[in-house]
């Protein structure tokens, strides 16, 4: 239950960042913007962390490199949300931006990639995209 609350949350969060971003982006540029909300969750982050203290830096060299690579993904996510929402607006942005994510994470599922547990494909699931992308398709229709 706490992850679907999390899940639920993140979601929230996401769709309010995608949008604040696209908006602050218009007056301010693309990558500008991006600057300043990674500058700002730095901060954040590295605050929460001032208080909580949940990790040891020393263990970063047993981290697989490739996984430092988040961060990196997370301004190019941000870019590309941005530009998204700003061509095609929020609701058909978010749209394709969630069946692509739920593509990804099946492939990385099914496949085990990353140190993730593997999980069978099945029809199921197969379909449920599949639906997915039948309702983008309706929602979109005008």
């Amino acid at each position: 239950m706490q992850g679907i609350l999390y899940s639920l949350l993140a979601g929230v969060f996401i769709c309010l960042q995608s949008v604040f971003n696209a908006q602050a982006s218009e007056k301010l540029g693309l990558w500008q913007t991006n600057a300043i909300v990674h500058g700002l969750g730095f901060l954040v982050s590295f605050s929460i962390f001032l208080f909580v203290r949940d990790g040891e830096w020393q263990k970063i060299g047993e981290v697989n490199k490739v996984y430092l690579l988040g961060g990196v993904f997370g301004a190019l996510i941000v870019f590309a949300v941005m530009k998204g929402i700003t061509s095609i607006g929020p609701a058909y942005s978010v749209s394709i931006l969630l069946i692509s994510q739920l593509l990804v994470a099946l492939i990385i599922d099914s496949l085990g990639l990353f140190g993730v547990e593997k999980v069978p494909l099945n029809l199921n699931k197969v379909m449920g995209i599949g639906i997915m992308i039948a309702g983008l398709i309706i929602f979109k229709l005008k």
